[in-house]
C-alpha cells in the first residue's frame, strides 16, 4: 500500500495552528461588523484563504506531499480564483 515515511507533528505545532484559526475566526466575524466599503469581499476572501491554506498545510499534510500534487492544488486555486474573478467582473459591469 503506502510505503511512505509516517509524518507526526507535535501538539505545540498543531496548537498554535488552532489558534491562528480561531484568530482568524474572531477575525472574519470581527470584519462582519465592519463596513469598508468595496474591500470587505477581498479581505474576507483573503482571510477564508489563508484558514483553507493552513487547514491544508497542517490538518491534511500537504506540505509532505510530494510536487506534483502541490501542483495540482495550485493549479485549483489558480482556476477557482479566475472563476471568482470572473463572477466579480461580471456583476461589476452589468
Amino acid at each position: 500500500m503506502d510505503s511512505g515515511e509516517q509524518h507526526l507533528s507535535s501538539y505545540a505545532s498543531l496548537a498554535l495552528v488552532l489558534a491562528a484559526l480561531l484568530a482568524l475566526t474572531g477575525l472574519t466575524v470581527a470584519m462582519s461588523y465592519v463596513d469598508l466599503g468595496r474591500f470587505n469581499v477581498p479581505l474576507t476572501l483573503a482571510i477564508a484563504g489563508t484558514k483553507v491554506s493552513l487547514v491544508l498545510l497542517y490538518f491534511m499534510h500537504l506540505r509532505y506531499e510530494n510536487r506534483a500534487v502541490v501542483y495540482s492544488f495550485l493549479g485549483t486555486i489558480g482556476f477557482l480564483a479566475i472563476m471568482i474573478s470572473f463572477t466579480f467582473w461580471d456583476v461589476a459591469f452589468r
